[in-house]
């Protein structure tokens, strides 16, 4: 039964003391949206939301995203009244403390229910486009709703998913836009002067408006937006920031500190509640959310009882993937951005949710699945999207691709200078651990004649200074498949792989086994000892100084070349013996050979007096790529010389 304006009010006003009781008795938080969102969030729960708390992950759920998730205390306030995930009120009263499920923003597998992590402005709204794209092509017919607030739309990030999902008519995705006029430092109008309405229309969108405290116009808006189709939608709900605190409503104060035991006290009195009363819930709006969630379980278990089945099936096992690789002959220099595009296509078959593409750079990273179709205008059966010149915006919808559900692989792809773009979504992935997949092609100085603007240096050092992402800069089309088979089997966070623009030999000693180790000898010669002097090297580095290294060996000096196409896989997934075994404590005279900072490659040193570093601690310039290998000294010859100087 349909809830009466009046009923809609006591849930909301519910949720809104609740609210700032959560954030007052952990004397932290943000309670200003949150209480101005309650009239939006309420009857969107109550009304509209196809979620079932019984069990958060059904397939056929709505996605509901938080951009703003400083406004967190709505979330569990939410989640509590729902019974999702058994969410107590002991545990509301844990609100940003430590191990607690009530989080200071939302984080995906912390607390069911929260489909993405969200607190970076306007990564929720992108991310919310990837899990639109996903449940289309999934064929599923549902939702996706992002809440969003003045401080998502002012970054970029907003522009650059918006502007694709209405270039794509990518419709069942709802914005609502609480637009409350205050940030933390006051007015909006200090920064933005935006015209919110003509901006999404000029990207296509269907834009809606309403008064965000108007309980039947709010109705009437979600209604509206559940209908149109072939377009998204935005609804930009007008609200006060603070709603129903005395003092504080429409102020900055709000925003990010508790009311004050006093405010708290004024808005519950203004509310009709006793103000004597904390963490305090009528037993009808218990009633209100029991009857919902009843509803949509029964939904959900006859939409399950269907026979509905996964159009994106599962990846085939690493057996078959390995039976797929390609043959790569000995005799033929490959650039590893090449390796990489006939290797995406040899495994794409056996991967059916791998889904993604570039920004606009297909043509150059090789990472076009052929065959494979086109994401276009209302067109969403293809498996190639093309982000445009967005990398920012594609990172995060990769997320959003990905978070989907298990099947779902989403990738995205651009140069590696340009990874600094996409790091804040890659940084989000990482604390989700979220398995997207990051493609940097042109990873080094070679880059060339484009110049200083377009060569990698600090960015390998980069992408591994952060935790729980896996880095791969493999150093031949072998490597690049392997490296390839161990981002696709790795669930628990996000790969990168660095891949090159100049032609490298295929290599000797390539295996599987070897690659999933994250770091092997490629090559030895001679006595294995104290005297023995160890490359280590990655990438297109790892050939030239095989290739020194046998010059070497040729003198009679002992040498090994040890390849590391992945540094987070050998040093925190293989046993600390197996790493000894690699690079012996004992070998102490080490030549480190790396294309880019030398930043994070001390840790493969046991003796500064007896290492020598082949890095690059400079910008680039421009120039052919044999010319600066040479200013630089990224030859066979300088890291022979180099080596000597151990002798």
């Amino acid at each position: 039964m349909k809830l009466t304006a009046d009923q809609m009010k006591l849930v909301s006003s519910t949720v809104r003391c609740l609210c700032a009781d959560i954030v007052e008795k952990a004397k932290s938080g943000h309670p200003g949206a949150a209480l101005g969102m309650a009239d939006l969030a309420s009857v969107l729960w109550l009304e509209y939301l196809n979620v079932d708390p019984k069990d958060p992950l059904w397939a056929g759920r709505d996605r509901l995203v938080f951009s703003g998730g400083h406004a967190s205390a709505l979330v569990y306030a939410l989640f509590h009244l729902a019974g999702m995930g058994g969410l107590s009120m002991d545990e509301l009263k844990t609100f940003r403390q430590l191990d607690s499920r009530c989080a200071g923003h939302p984080e995906r597998g912390v607390m069911p229910g929260v489909e993405v992590t969200t607190g970076p402005l306007g990564q929720g709204v992108a991310m919310g486009v990837g899990l639109a794209l996903a449940a289309k092509k999934a064929k599923i017919q549902n939702k996706t709703w992002v809440f969003c607030g003045d401080g998502d739309l002012e970054e970029g990030i907003s522009h650059e998913a918006c502007s694709w999902a209405g270039a794509m008519k990518l419709d069942d995705f709802i914005l609502v836009y609480d637009s409350n006029h205050i940030t933390i430092e006051g007015d909006t109008s200090l920064a933005m002067a935006d015209d919110a309405k003509r901006r999404f229309e000029s990207y296509g969108w269907k834009v809606l408006e309403v008064d965000g405290h108007d309980i039947d116009a709010i109705d009437r808006v979600y209604r509206r937006a559940t209908h149109v189709k072939g377009q998204p939608v935005v609804i930009i709900a007008t609200t006060h920031i603070a709603f129903g605190a005395p003092t504080k409503h429409d102020t900055a104060d709000s925003h990010g500190a508790p009311l004050g035991a006093d405010e708290v006290a004024g808005l519950k009195t203004a509310l009709g509640f006793d103000p004597a009363k904390s963490f305090y819930v009528p037993k009808e709006v218990y009633d209100f959310f029991s009857a919902r969630t009843g509803k949509c379980h029964r939904f959900a278990l006859k939409w399950k009882k269907a026979g509905w089945k996964k159009p994106v099936g599962d990846m085939a096992g690493e057996e078959a993937l390995l039976a797929a690789k390609p043959d790569f002959p000995a005799d033929k220099p490959v650039a590893t951005r090449s390796a990489c595009g006939t290797v995406m296509n040899a495994l794409a078959p056996l991967v059916p949710g791998l889904v993604g593409g570039s920004a606009d750079l297909a043509p150059s990273n090789k990472t076009y699945l052929k065959g494979l179709g086109d994401i276009g205008p209302g067109s969403f059966d293809g498996r190639n999207v093309h982000f445009g010149i967005r990398e920012l915006g594609m990172s995060a919808i990769v997320n959003g691709i990905t978070a989907f559900d298990e099947t779902f692989r989403g990738y995205g792809a651009t140069f590696c200078v340009f990874s600094d773009y996409c790091r804040p979504a890659i940084r989000v992935a990482a604390l989700m651990e979220t398995p997207s997949i990051f493609v940097f092609s042109h990873d080094s100085y070679c880059v060339g004649e484009d110049g200083p603007t377009h060569e990698p240096v600090e960015q390998l050092a980069a992408l591994r200074a952060m935790p729980n992402v896996m880095v791969w800069r493999p150093a031949d089309a072998n490597e690049t498949f392997y490296a390839w088979v161990e981002m696709l089997k790795h669930r628990k966070g996000p790969s990168c792989i660095l891949t090159t623009r100049q032609n490298l030999p295929i290599l000797e000693g390539v295996t599987a086994e070897r690659v999933a180790k994250g770091g092997y000898v490629i090559f030895q010669s001679g006595v294995q000892d104290s005297s023995t002097i160890v490359f280590v090297a990655s990438g297109s580095e790892v050939g030239m100084s095989v290739e020194a290294a046998k010059r070497l060996s040729a003198d009679g000096v002992g040498v090994r070349v040890v390849s590391l196409p992945c540094v987070e896989r050998f040093l925190e997934g293989t046993m600390p013996a197996y790493r000894d075994e690699v690079l012996p404590p004992a070998m102490r005279k080490r030549v480190i050979v790396e294309a880019g900072s030398r930043l994070g490659l001390d840790r493969f040193r046991e003796d500064s007096a007896t290492t020598v570093f082949v890095t690059l601690d400079r910008y680039g310039a421009s120039a052919p790529y044999k010319v600066l290998s040479e200013r630089f000294g990224f030859t066979a010859d300088n890291i022979l010389a180099r080596a000597k100087e151990l002798l």
